[in-house]
Order: structure tokens, then sequence, then C-alpha cells
């Protein structure tokens, strides 16, 4: 028995050919193979595969947080500049709280590969106690934006080193994450001493 706490993540995969099975989604087993490394917390999945279709994307979002009770929503796809690309219209529709940081750094990271970062749109918003983050479509990206460059010149921070103690703030349960994957960052003031 773990004393740990145990989460529920939400994770979308966005996608209308990989939705209709033109082919296999990757955005899923991506996001899951990473949190999985990442994580030290007994995880409970909530999966949900759907097309770019706006109203369907706020109406998962809702059912995740205020059904499912999700402690954090990860999504992937959709948020490009593309006419279909609906996705950060679709969360910012569901949000109490926007959390501009997020985007602002995925993209910081994202232009140290690629020109074209600077049209990826990806918002992070909270609604009831849930954090709701728009990740890229890309495995490469998703992992690169989630754990940072810590090796680049100059380093970069990933976002997810700041996940966990926003989610303490909204009253979620406390997330420990293995350093050598994420180091998360908690004011000394708010960090449990370490469970063997």
């Amino acid at each position: 028995m773990s004393d740990l706490d145990r989460i529920r993540i939400g994770l979308v995969s966005i996608s209308d050919r990989a939705s209709s099975g033109v082919y296999e989604d990757q955005g899923i087993p991506a996001l899951q193979a990473w949190l999985g490394r990442a994580l030290r917390n007994p995880v409970e999945w909530e999966t949900r595969l759907i097309p770019d279709e706006q109203e369907r994307i706020s109406q998962t979002l809702i059912e995740l947080v205020d059904q499912a009770h999700c402690h954090l929503v990860l999504t992937t796809g959709g948020t490009g500049p593309a006419p279909r690309d609906v996705t950060p219209e679709a969360t910012l529709a569901v949000a109490d709280r926007v959390m501009p940081g997020f985007g602002e750094q995925m993209r910081a990271i994202s232009l140290r590969f690629v020109p074209t970062a600077i049209l990826s749109r990806q918002v992070a918003v909270i609604r009831g106690a849930a954090l709701v983050i728009n990740l890229p479509g890309q495995p490469k990206s998703i992992a690169e934006t989630l754990e940072g460059l810590p090796h680049a010149t100059p380093p970069a921070a990933g976002i997810f080193a700041a996940v966990p103690y926003c989610i303490d703030l909204i009253g979620g349960p406390y997330l420990e994450t293995d350093a050598a994957v994420c180091d998360a960052f908690r004011p000394k003031s708010a960090r449990r001493p370490p469970v063997a």
C-alpha cells in the first residue's frame, strides 16, 4: 500500500484522423509513458480520443473535471492556426481562470527547435479544482515541453516542474516526481518529507 496520494489524470488526444481510425493515436501513449516515468504517485487514467470539434472538446473537459473528478487534464493536438484547430477555444470556454505562463513557456521551449513554434496556441486553465493544459501534438514536443531542456545552454525549465505546486494550491493531491525525470519545485514551506 503506497503512502503517496492517488491522482486521477485525464488524457485527451484531439485528432480527426486518429479518432476516425485513419492512423493510430500517438498522443495518449506518449503522455502515459512520460508521466509514468515522472510521477511516483499511483495514477488512475481517464483517456479520450476525440475529433477536432469545439463543443465535443469542451464537453469532454467538463466531463473529466466535473464528473470523473480528474485533478489534472492534459490535451494533445488542435492548437495550431488551421481552421480545425479549436482546442484552445474549447479549453478557454470551460475555464474559471487562465494560467498564461504554461503556454508562454511551452512556446519558449519549442522556439529552440523551430521558428514556427510561435504559431502554437496552447493554453492552460483552472476549472474547479483541476488544472487543464493543452500540449503540442507531437510526442517529441510533448516530452520536451513537459521535461524542459535541462542540458541545453542556457537550460530551459519544463512546465511540469510547476504542476505539482499548482495542484497543491488549488486543493488537489500532493504529487511527487522522480527528480531524475522532472524535479518539481515547491517553496520549502510547502514540501512534505519524501515518502520512501
